[in-house]
């Protein structure tokens, strides 16, 4: 039986939180494989109100779109150019849509490094040992994503500052209404004049994410 909608949003953030745990225990977020591959699906499943493919290790594909793309989700967890994605060249025939994403541990949101057609993706691709394909990270930083546009689920405005938590769980701030990047030094001038600790329970500092969700809940009671 496929999950509904919110059973995968209940799921990726149960993953995510999962993975943050994992994390904690300085566990590298590349030998988090099989939990970061799992967080991946269930973000391209949300993002295009899709569901899991319905075989365990389906051929191909990972997730189907509302639309009826197969789709196959690729996720990693590598913050710099060095390695590679790999493809199964003799099913990329039962794909429809190639989705790469990376986790980033920093902020603890998942990023779309590539999101295109099969064929289109392909032309990123290059040989490697028989049977695989690969598309390098350098080639994946470099190349232009089509920008998705995120829902806003949550967003509190305070002062001079507008504070909204997307739907990936990413936290945007703006000041004036003009978006400014990092969040996390904003985040922390809002929690200092607020009197709100930037330290979780176990004395370690909110990531983005963490600090973002705080503020939120802490500005809309």
């Amino acid at each position: 039986m496929a999950l509904t909608q919110m059973q995968i949003i209940q799921s990726l953030g149960e993953a995510m939180s999962w993975l943050e745990r994992e994390l904690s225990w300085d566990v590298p977020a590349t030998e988090l494989r099989h939990l970061t591959g799992r967080i991946g699906e269930l973000y391209a499943a949300l993002i295009t109100n899709g569901r899991m493919a319905t075989e365990v290790n389906q051929a191909g594909y990972d997730v189907v779109s509302s639309s009826g793309e197969r789709i196959s989700v690729k996720t990693t967890g590598r913050m710099h150019t060095g390695g590679h994605i790999s493809f199964n060249t003799n099913t990329l025939n039962l794909v429809d849509r190639i989705i790469i994403l990376r986790i980033n541990t920093d902020e603890m949101q998942v990023e779309t490094l590539l999101d295109a057609p099969v064929e289109e993706a392909k032309k990123l691709m290059s040989d490697a040992v028989t049977g695989k394909s690969c598309i390098t990270m350098s080639k994946l930083i470099n190349a232009p994503v089509k920008p998705r546009i995120l829902l806003n689920v949550k967003e509190v405005i305070w002062n001079n500052y507008k504070l909204v938590e997307l739907e990936n769980g990413t936290i945007e701030v703006f000041l004036n209404d003009e978006l400014v990047t990092p969040s996390k030094p904003y985040l922390r001038d809002i929690a200092k004049e607020l009197g709100i600790s930037i330290l979780n329970g176990n004395g370690n500092p909110f990531n983005t994410r963490q600090l973002g969700s705080v503020l939120i809940k802490e500005l809309l009671n």
